[in-house]
Formats: C-alpha cells, sequence, structure tokens
C-alpha cells in the first residue's frame, strides 16, 4: 500500500493552484461574485482583486464591480476556475446596468412575497 505524503495531500486539496486566476465563488447567500485569487488562507478565507457580484434576474445580468474584496471562509460553498476560453454565459443573456438589474431583483422579490402571501391566504381551503 503505498502512502501519500502530506504535501501530496496539501497539493491536491490546496487553493493554490487556483492563485492568480479568475474564480467564480458562490457563497451561502446565494451570490455569485469573481475576481482573481490573490491569497487564501487554511479557513479559506480568499481575497479576491478587480472582483465584482454577478447578479442574474432572468434573463438579465450585471457585474457589480467590488474592486478588492475579502470573503470569510464560512460563507464559501463552492470555488471554481472560470475558463477564459469560453463565453461565460448563455447568448440569450442581456448585460444591463446596476439600476436595471437593482430594479429587476425588486419586482422579482415583490413577485415572490405576493405569492407567499397568496398562498397563506389560500391555506384554508387545503387542496391535499
Amino acid at each position: 500500500m503505498s502512502w501519500a505524503g502530506p504535501d501530496d495531500v496539501l497539493l491536491s486539496t490546496s487553493l493554490a493552484s487556483y492563485l492568480d486566476k479568475k474564480l467564480l465563488v458562490l457563497l451561502r447567500d446565494g451570490r455569485k461574485l469573481m475576481g482573481i485569487l490573490r491569497s487564501f488562507d487554511q479557513f479559506a478565507n480568499v481575497v479576491l482583486q478587480d472582483a465584482c457580484d454577478r447578479v442574474i434576474v432572468g434573463e438579465l445580468y450585471c457585474d457589480i464591480p467590488l474592486g478588492l474584496y475579502v470573503i470569510r471562509g464560512e460563507n464559501v460553498v463552492l470555488i471554481g476556475e472560470l475558463d477564459l476560453d469560453k463565453e461565460e454565459l448563455p447568448p440569450n443573456m442581456t448585460r444591463v446596468s446596476e439600476a436595471e438589474i437593482k430594479r429587476s431583483q425588486k419586482a422579482e422579490r415583490d413577485a415572490t412575497d405576493l405569492k407567499g402571501s397568496m398562498r397563506k391566504r389560500m391555506e384554508f381551503l387545503d387542496f391535499d
């Protein structure tokens, strides 16, 4: 039986291979951040340079610039390298301004809230 030394394990599981590469970081609250990985530690705290928050509502999207951004490791769900040779988004997606995406987010939230409140009002019908 062969044993992988500690260096082998660290190299295969470490974020070191992602240093200086453009990443997508999915956070617990659902946000999707993109940026260049500049630093990390043993708790998966990461520092992204030229970070932006990619907001998607339906077929609209906006990259909101954040600059240099520190992310606490406990908020990270997924980290993945972006393939710079491929298109990041499907062709049907439309880039809009930050103001427009915020309006779209609010409309989507309001529609979800209305649906939830309508469902509560109709609970007495017991469709099951």
